[in-house]
């Protein structure tokens, strides 16, 4: 009773005390930045991770619409943080996300602008990675990493003059040797800052204080590849501590005015400097970031900046650490001016695992057929923005820029890996395909201009009309769909590419067998073989023509007719197909071979030197062998599907999306009793197989190719049982493997890959499958003493060596159960016709080859870069035999005769909008990887531009956005411990403009910005066949 009496007394006196300590008016909270030597200098990285599409599409994340899903609008951010900005000058904010500014950006009046421009010139604005999107590490290929990079950089220079200088790739799940190599430091970045990697790899590292490194990504490229890497001690968001200030955030203020209740300055100063303490203790140097921010923060700027000026403020006041408002550039030259010595990391950081069953290897293998339909647009797109440049750029015409901006959104980490729900997925398809159709036309209007020899800025409407199709893959191409005894030819237009000349196989599909190729500049007979459609085919192009295109088609072809083309590099050559009753010597019809199962003899397989060999009553591949190549060895196929997990008693986790968690393995077994097709011919052979009710696989052997084609028709995936299943194609071979296994880096450099084994630390391994997965996008492969076998693939697929001598892929996903991951939605992709769902099918292809020990290379990258940039068909019809009087027959835009390097590729030829002319050159091997391709490769520019004059060369950074002599004087230089002598490669010298001979060393990528004296045409005769 007596305290009681004495509270009304005290409290006086304590407000009184309080009043006498702090402001009770308006606060001036001192923002200044400084760094101060010997103390832990905090650095505050404002941002907002804004995804271009996930749980929403990108325009919705935009404006801010289907809130339903998720309350995000990117447009408030930008709006709040300048106005935020603008009240603070010693404020900063990064934006990393150019997809979402452009937009912003376009409906900016001039005087937003210009204050804009003033906070990015100040530094108030950063930007940092550059990019339209944060692209994904594991599914893109490289050239599109490139590329989408290169947009958002270029958009940056032109309208503020500012080069990126950080890498900022807080999101993908893992990480891999190319972004470091070459999205980091062949871009000019000083730094690479992420925020997922293995959890025991996180763990080890903080022991140690290696979450700081400096990271050697290429071994072809050595030491100047090295680019400083920060790794975020738990994620992308604010430290532990309740640091998240969003207006509806349930984490405590800083309440700072003494009238009010809950005063709380210096509980909340403590609270940083604990959190500060506690990630300095395991960093070097003294120097921390903050990053305080995440996913689609700062909607309302003020909330955030506000109270990070009141711990500014008073943090500083109280004097034990500093803070300081920064960027991650500012951060960056602060560790550089530490003057340490950084541990050096080495290859990547896949796979990526947040928990002992949290393995987030299934995505490498989701949505594979948005990863299919980005590869192809990715080949295409290169393709057209070749035919743009002979054409002649009209930015007011067609244009490639919007398959570019489609293609650019398509990299981004919840796009092509498959982690998007199934409206965002529909949204990136719908933009690949309008980015498509304008390029279509772009194309059809440039062939056209070139075969009527014509070639210039004045040709907009020639006479002749191409088409394409599409949808060939389902065999479905209405040109090509015709009745040819009426009198009409179809002209077959051949486009390569890719600097070499290239000699294939290619298939369309007809409705007669009646029909006769010729080649149309010389006259010549083209032997053809007719290969009949299956039901198996037919069935999935009725179903998906209705799907897509929303009609039955008439014309049912009923033959694939295949024949051998052979095409100039950077070129192309056409072939007529018309009714063989004119005279000409009919297609070969394909004989036909069904083996029902009774006969238990072998059967042999392939015209050429290559042999398969199966055994007739198991329908199974079992041996291999290439006479040309002194090769023989066991080789078995066979399928089996994980069983996609749902989560257990002691650990919830379940496969989906993201997450790769197997619950045991069931082996699927060929249906002895369904016929075994097998179709013979002059050019190849055939052999079907039903393997089950929902998958159906055609092997192809060429008789002048030394590979194998395996194509296959996965789908629907059956879960009437309730089971989520994950399918799986293996080949097992005798090679003597002893647990090692390569895989491609974004199909660019090859990793060895060592099972149940992370040359970091020390792995316990808790999910044998799964934490042996990896993400491959060009191909793979094992090897032993004698021999190594080859696999390459047309998209990324998740991969591994499970068991020795075996290597498995997987081809396709339905699932039942939500991972957890955020994505909200289980991996259960279908397609409707006419209110009728069923499971999604799969079709694509796999090559496999075996070769003598260390002779495999060459086939790799010699073929894998052709199914990057596969040959371009387009159609034409043609009344009588006139084509080759009347139009040109074959043409390469380079001199004549002239071919690049085997181990070189033309990755990017592009007309700029200033005229200049965009060239990038890349060295397709490693260093040591081919006995003789692994050398230095010189290109003639004067031979690829034939006819016309170079009036200015200059050599510039990947991203094209700085001179690369004055990139690499800026670049930082980082000190890494271990030997003093570093990997220092030798390089491509300058270009001498006399002489416009470039070379490139092993794994080397130039790019030029190139002056034409004329750039809208191309002076190559096209009047005669070259």
């Amino acid at each position: 009773m007596a305290v009681r009496c004495l509270l009304p007394f005290l409290f006086p006196v304590f407000f009184t005390a309080v009043f006498s300590l702090v402001e009770t008016g308006y606060i001036a909270y001192n923002t200044t930045p400084a760094i101060v030597p010997g103390k832990i200098n905090v650095h505050l990285v404002a941002h907002s991770h804004d995804d271009v599409g996930w749980l929403k599409t990108v325009d919705q994340y935009y404006v801010g619409s289907n809130n339903s899903i998720q309350g995000a609008c990117v447009e408030n951010v930008l709006d709040s943080v300048v106005s935020a900005l603008l009240a603070d000058k010693n404020r900063r904010f990064i934006f990393v996300e150019q997809a979402f500014f452009q937009r912003w950006w376009r409906r900016q009046s001039d005087a937003t602008k210009k204050t804009v421009k003033g906070l990015v010139r100040s530094g108030q604005l950063e930007f940092i990675n550059g990019g339209i999107c944060m692209h994904d590490e594991a599914a893109p290929h490289y050239i599109d990493m490139i590329d989408q990079t290169t947009l958002g950089h270029l958009f940056i220079k032109q309208e503020f003059g500012q080069i990126p200088r950080i890498g900022w790739q807080i999101d993908p799940f893992g990480h891999s040797a190319v972004q470091a190599y070459l999205l980091s430091a062949e871009i000019g970045f000083d730094a690479l800052y992420f925020g997922r990697i293995d959890y025991q790899d996180r763990e080890k590292r903080k022991q140690l204080k290696n979450l700081e490194v400096v990271w050697r990504g290429s071994k072809s490229l050595g030491s100047s590849s090295d680019v400083f890497t920060g790794i975020f001690p738990k994620n992308y968001e604010p430290p532990p501590g309740g640091f998240y200030f969003e207006v509806n955030d349930k984490y405590p203020v800083i309440q700072d005015d003494p009238l009010l209740f809950d005063y709380n300055v210096h509980e909340r100063v403590d609270d940083f400097v604990a959190a500060a303490v506690s990630q300095a203790n395991i960093s070097r140097a003294n120097h921390i970031m903050f990053t305080m921010g995440t996913d689609f923060k700062y909607q309302y700027a003020n909330s955030w900046f506000k109270e990070m000026d009141k711990f500014i403020h008073y943090v500083n006041q109280d004097g034990r650490i500093n803070a300081l408002y920064s960027t991650p550039s500012v951060y960056t030259d602060a560790k550089h001016a530490a003057n340490e010595i950084w541990a050096l990391k080495k290859d990547d950081f896949f796979p990526y695992a947040d928990g002992p069953n949290g393995y987030w290897t299934g995505y490498f293998s989701s949505r594979p057929a948005i990863k299919r339909y980005v590869r192809m647009m990715s080949g295409y797109n290169l393709a057209a923005k070749q035919l743009e440049f002979l054409k002649g750029r009209n930015s007011s015409g067609f244009t490639t820029d919007s398959l570019a901006d489609a293609l650019a959104i398509a990299q981004h980490h919840d796009a092509v890996s498959g982690t998007e729900q199934q409206h965002v997925a529909n949204d990136y398809a719908k933009r690949l395909f309008l980015g498509y159709s304008e390029a279509e036309k772009l194309v059809g209007l440039s062939l056209g201009c070139l075969t009527e020899s014509s070639l210039n800025s004045d040709c907009h409407s020639p006479k002749t009309k191409f088409e394409q199709c599409l949808l060939l893959n389902i065999s479905y191409c209405p040109p090509s769909e015709v009745d040819f005894s009426n009198g009409k030819n179809l002209v077959i237009l051949v486009y390569n590419s890719l600097g070499w000349q290239r000699d294939d196989v290619i298939r369309i599909p007809v409705v007669s067998g009646s029909v006769s190729v010729q080649d149309s500049s010389n006259g010549r007979e083209v032997e053809s073989q007719l290969l009949p459609i299956f039901e198996a085919s037919m069935s999935i192009r009725i179903q998906y023509i209705n799907a897509y295109l929303g009609v039955s088609p008439d014309a049912h072809p009923k033959f694939w007719l295949a024949f051998s083309v052979s095409v100039p590099p950077f070129g192309f050559s056409t072939y007529i197909i018309s009714s063989a009753s004119k005279g000409g010597s009919a297609a070969t019809m394909s004989s036909l071979y069904p083996s029902t199962g009774s006969n238990y003899g072998n059967i042999e397989v392939g015209p050429g030197e290559l042999k398969l060999l199966f055994n007739s009553d198991k329908h199974e591949l079992f041996h291999y062998s290439n006479g040309r190549r002194a090769v023989k060895s066991s080789l078995k196929q066979s399928f089996k599907f994980y069983i996609g997990s749902s989560g257990d008693d002691v650990d919830s986790q379940a496969s989906g999306a993201y997450v790769f968690r197997p619950n045991g393995t069931f082996p699927i077994k060929y249906e002895e009793e369904v016929p075994f097709n097998i179709l013979r011919g002059r050019i190849l052979d055939e052999v079907h197989q039903q393997v089950n009710p929902w998958i159906y696989q055609i092997t192809r052997v060429y008789k002048e190719k030394e590979h194998v084609e395996f194509e296959f028709i996965v789908g629907p995936i059956p879960i009437e049982d309730g089971i989520g299943k994950e399918l799986v194609t293996e080949f097992t071979t005798s090679l003597k493997t002893n647990k090692t296994f390569y895989t491609d880096s974004n199909g660019r450099d090859f990793i060895k890959r060592i099972r149940n084994y992370r040359t970091d630390w020390a792995l316990q391994v808790n999910q044998p499958v799964a934490g042996n997965y990896y993400p491959i996008n060009l191909g793979t492969y094992i090897e032993d003493d004698s021999t190594e076998l080859s696999l390459l693939v047309d998209r990324c697929m998740g991969g591994s060596s499970i068991q020795d001598g075996q290597v498995e892929l997987m081809l396709h996903r339905r699932l039942l159960h939500d991972d957890n991951k955020g994505v909200v939605e289980a991996l259960n992709e279908t397609v409707c016709v006419e209110n009728k769902c069923a499971g999604l099918t799969v079709q694509g292809k796999i090559y496999l080859r075996i070769d003598p020990s260390g002779d495999g290379a060459k086939w790799r990258r010699t073929t894998g870069q052709e199914l990057y940039s596969p040959l371009l068909y387009a159609f034409s019809e043609q009344d009588g035999d006139t084509w080759a009087i009347s139009h040109v027959s074959k043409f390469s835009a380079m001199e004549s005769s002239y071919n690049f390097p085997e181990n070189v590729a033309m990755i990017t030829l592009q007309a700029l909008d200033n005229g200049s002319v965009l060239l990038r050159l890349a060295h397709l091997y490693e260093v040591d990887e081919d006995k003789e391709l692994s050398a230095v490769a010189t290109v003639d520019l004067k031979k690829i531009f034939s006819g016309k004059k170079i009036i200015k060369i200059t050599e510039t950074s990947l991203s094209a956005n700085q001179e690369r002599s004055e990139m690499e004087k800026r670049r930082l230089k980082w000190r890494v411990e271990g030997s003093l002598t570093s990997e220092t490669p030798v390089r491509g010298a300058p270009v001498d403009p006399s002489e416009l001979l470039v070379e490139l060393y092993p794994m080397e990528i130039r790019t030029f910005l190139i002056d034409l004296d004329n750039p809208t045409s191309q002076s190559v005769d096209l009047s005669a066949d070259q």
